[in-house]
Parts: C-alpha cells; sequence; structure tokens
C-alpha cells in the first residue's frame, strides 16, 4: 500500500494525460496527501493490519479536513501528512464509519491545498473515464475505467450495495483518489481484486467505496467522531466463500465468536432459521439480529456434527482503541 513516492511511479503510457481532462488535472491532484499511521503494538487491529500503515487521502475542507480509507487510520496513535510539495504536518484520526469504511483524518496545522469537491458518483456509467491517484501528483496517478458497479461483500463482517470497481488497477490503492470527468471526487479507494479474465490471464481491479455514501455521514463524523445510529452486531468472526458454502476462516481473539466455542474450518449452514450460502447473506443475516448486544443464533457443521450456536453480538468499536488527540 505504500512506499517512498521517489521509489516508483506508474508507467507513463498509463498516467493521465492533462490535454484530456476538461478540469486542471495537476491541480486536483495536488489535493491528494500522503499519510502514514503508526498504531501501537497492543492495538486490537496490530496483528491484522499491521502498526505502521502508509497510504493516501483527499483533502475535502479548507478547515484540513481529509477523507480516506479507515483501516489505514484506524486505532492511530500518531498520523503524518505528506504534502505533494514536500511539506509534513500532524494529523488526527477523527472519526472512523464502519458500516462505508471511510475515515476522517483532521490536519494539525495549515495545509494550504485545494479542496476536491465531492462528486455525485451515483452517476457513474460502466465505461466512464476517471483518475485513480495516490499521492504524489501525476506520476503516481492512473488513467482508468468504471468496469463494474455492484454489490460487494468482505470476510471482516462489511458489505457495500454497490461498490465500484476498477480497470486498469492502481498498485497503491489504499485511500486514494477517484476523480470524476468533471474533477469532483467520485470515490475512495480501499482494495484490489484479482480475477480470470477468461484467457487464462488474470485481470487486477480495484475497489472503491463510491464517495456518494458520505454526503449523509459527514456532520455525525465531524461533529460527533460517529454516525448516530445504533451500532450493528459485530461477531469477530472472520467467514469465507468456497463454491457454495461458507465456511469461518478465522476468530478475532477474545470477540464474540471465539468466545462462544467457534472454530476456523466451521461450516455455516444458517443464521437463525435462514439458510446463507454468501457472504453479503450471512452480514445481513446477522445484522437484522438487532443492534449490537443481540444474540445471533447460527447453524454450523463440525466435521460430521451439526450443531446451533448463541453468540452475545458486540460494538466492534469497543474493542477498539480511540484516538488521543495531541
Amino acid at each position: 500500500m505504500g512506499t517512498k513516492r521517489d521509489e516508483w511511479e506508474i508507467p507513463q503510457k498509463l498516467q493521465p494525460d492533462p490535454d484530456d481532462y476538461e478540469y486542471a488535472l495537476d491541480h486536483a491532484l495536488s489535493s491528494v496527501v500522503g499519510l502514514r499511521s503508526f498504531v501501537p503494538a497492543d492495538a486490537f487491529t496490530a496483528e491484522t493490519l499491521g502498526t505502521e500503515r502508509p497510504g493516501s487521502g483527499v483533502v475535502i475542507s479548507e478547515t484540513g479536513l481529509i477523507v480516506t480509507i479507515g483501516y489505514l487510520v484506524t486505532e492511530a496513535e500518531t498520523i503524518w501528512i505528506s504534502t505533494e510539495d514536500g511539506r509534513a504536518l500532524p494529523g488526527h484520526a477523527l472519526a472512523y464509519d464502519q458500516e462505508t469504511g471511510f475515515g476522517l483524518v483532521q490536519a494539525l496545522g495549515r495545509l494550504d491545498l485545494p479542496v476536491l469537491k465531492l462528486g455525485d458518483s451515483d452517476r457513474l456509467r460502466i465505461g466512464d473515464p476517471l483518475v485513480f491517484a495516490a499521492w504524489g501528483g501525476r506520476k503516481h496517478a492512473i488513467a482508468t475505467r468504471l468496469a463494474g458497479r455492484q454489490e460487494f461483500a468482505g470476510y471482516w463482517e462489511y458489505v457495500l450495495d454497490e461498490a465500484l470497481f476498477l480497470s486498469p488497477a492502481h498498485p497503491f490503492w489504499g485511500g486514494g483518489a477517484l476523480i470524476g470527468a468533471d474533477g469532483t471526487l467520485m470515490g475512495i479507494g480501499s482494495l484490489i481484486l484479482q480475477q480470470g479474465d477468461g484467457k487464462g490471464g488474470r485481470l487486477d481491479m480495484n475497489m472503491a467505496v463510491p464517495i456518494g455514501l458520505l454526503a449523509p455521514i459527514l456532520q455525525d463524523l465531524t461533529a460527533f467522531g460517529r454516525v448516530d445510529r445504533p451500532p450493528r452486531p459485530w461477531l469477530g468472526m472472520y467467514a469465507t466463500e468456497q463454491d457454495d458454502t461458507l465456511l469461518v476462516g478465522g476468530l478475532a481473539d477474545g470477540g464474540p465468536a471465539e468466545k462462544a466455542g467457534l472454530h476456523t474450518g466451521d461450516r455455516i449452514i444458517a443464521v437463525g432459521d435462514e439458510e446463507v450460502n454468501d457472504l453479503a447473506g450471512l452480514w445481513r443475516r446477522v445484522w437484522a439480529a438487532g443492534s449490537a448486544g443481540a444474540d445471533v443464533r447460527l447453524r454450523l457443521q463440525r466435521e460430521e456434527d451439526v450443531f446451533a450456536v448463541t453468540i452475545r453480538s458486540a460494538d466492534r468499536a469497543r474493542f477498539l482503541k480511540s484516538p488521543r488527540l495531541h
């Protein structure tokens, strides 16, 4: 996800050409900053996400508010912001929304950078030209297109009703800016996916979180650091799909599922009385149980034994270290 900016660049033939865009490309790209987060070794996410997390973010307010992908700044104790003109400023992890995946960082100093306006990601259509940019200017940006917009479910208890999928893919995607043809921010880079291209090769695509999901929650996130809604029930269970089968792929240490006695490799048959066979269906059935603290009943298979177990869910945020304002 990150390295020193001088050590790599996008091949020139894939970089965006300013003459192809009606907006000032380099001006827009200067709104993208570098982020480097440092997380305590005893943080809940330290083992899975690491204690040093590099990536990008986008300036969306003249007050120095930056939007990024949340995993970069979750439980961050220290954040450094890097600008294209070589400056470094401290930042504060202001908010992380578990449902969308967005994170917010507040610069603790004057950025004096252009603001990238939030765009209308709902208007994007398959094939639309876009620019996907990590921090560092045009050499760290790629001319790409919208290859798909569809549901995305993650093994970490995460579902987007309609994520944005981009090709060609950017190799340093975390927190990168997806910029539309009108020069506005259309999404934030989340991950990279590989799939077969039907010809024996591999097609890489980035997944981005649509920026349209941010506007309805932005005021809550900036004011309170969270959205004013009941937290979803969280199991601390990592699930994987194998053909039409769902399996427990891992368990969060000390999480509800581990405490309830689940094992890695257990087959997940049903939530309550409803059978599930894909990740999105699994998580939606879990969330239908109520808010955090609700009991979730799973039907599982372990070797030849089929059994039910009830898990007292939790609020995931309670397992995370709160950011400290320095």
